[in-house]
């Protein structure tokens, strides 16, 4: 019934096959390669895959929130986040964070007899919506060449946090993380996927070319950079740990081979979108660090 919460069984903690580890990683060099040549190129492509994005995020949101009305969360959504993301691309940002609050609340409206609580609605609009903002405007604000720099530097900071947190994870193993939320993470993967995520960050601003790809970030700051892209990846896929056990589901959905759902995938990404757009907006390239 609507308005009231159904009580569903917390998900066993999952742990990895490695007997797919080759499937694993021919998607995630896929993925990759895709997010890095829609990047580069900006434009209405960037928007275009973006919106696609958004669409199939949103049906992963709205299965796992609304499974008995998912087509009607899922439009609403997209619906919602698509109103925001192209009133920043038109130059608007800050309407366009007004048009993402205000498409939250109608999505809650929208969303009675739909949803076990409207405001799961709203905060698909939000959850999905803010780190799109976030992305156009450090993607497509910036001048071209910063643009790339600071995209680049995103998804590199992510994935070598990602990655380097698990293996230091498999190799130290320790204490757990947060046995309640994720019982497979350790201190020792968290300490490590800051390192990567550090050293990640240090790299892309030493190999900046000038007029080609560049962030205007000294190793010191692009340092601080990934201090806090690590910190935000690492709790993005908390969040969404904590949110699927909620809803009483093992992953997302099973869209990408070997890594189930798409948000399953970018849940610490859009975090540290949020975390790295902040950084350049607040101005460390202007610190003398």
């Amino acid at each position: 019934m609507a308005g009231q919460s159904r009580i569903r069984p917390l998900p066993q903690a999952k742990r990895f096959d490695w007997s797919n580890l080759g499937l694993r990683v021919a998607s995630g060099v896929i993925l990759a390669g895709l997010a890095v040549g829609v990047v580069w190129f900006g434009g209405p492509l960037f928007l275009v895959v973006l919106a696609v994005a958004v669409a199939l995020l949103a049906i992963e949101w709205a299965k796992m929130s609304a499974p008995e009305h998912p087509v009607k969360m899922a439009s609403v959504i997209t619906i919602g986040v698509l109103a925001a993301m192209f009133t920043a691309y038109l130059g608007h940002f800050r309407i366009a964070w007004i048009v993402g609050g205000l498409c939250a609340a109608a999505a809650a409206l929208l969303a009675k007899n739909t949803a076990e609580r409207r405001a799961d609605a709203a905060f698909g609009v939000i959850y999905l919506g803010a780190p799109m903002l976030a992305l156009l405007w450090l993607r497509g604000k910036l001048p071209d060449e910063d643009g790339r720099g600071w995209a680049v530097l995103l998804f590199f900071v992510t994935w070598s946090a990602d990655s380097v947190a698990f293996i230091a994870g498999s190799i130290f193993k320790g204490p757990k993380l947060w046995p309640r939320v994720s019982p497979n993470k350790t201190w020792s993967g968290f300490v490590g996927g800051l390192v990567g995520a550090v050293i990640a960050a240090v790299v892309i601003s030493v190999a900046s070319v000038p007029g080609v790809i560049e962030t205007g970030l000294s190793p010191l700051a692009a340092g601080i950079v990934g201090l806090f892209g690590g910190f935000a990846t690492m709790g993005g896929d908390l969040l969404e740990s904590m949110l699927k056990r909620r809803f009483g589901v093992k992953d997302s959905g099973d869209l990408i081979p070997g890594h189930g759902g798409l948000l399953d995938r970018v849940d610490g990404l859009m975090a540290a979108v949020l975390a790295v757009a902040l950084m350049r907006l607040v101005g460390i390239v202007g610190w003398g660090i």
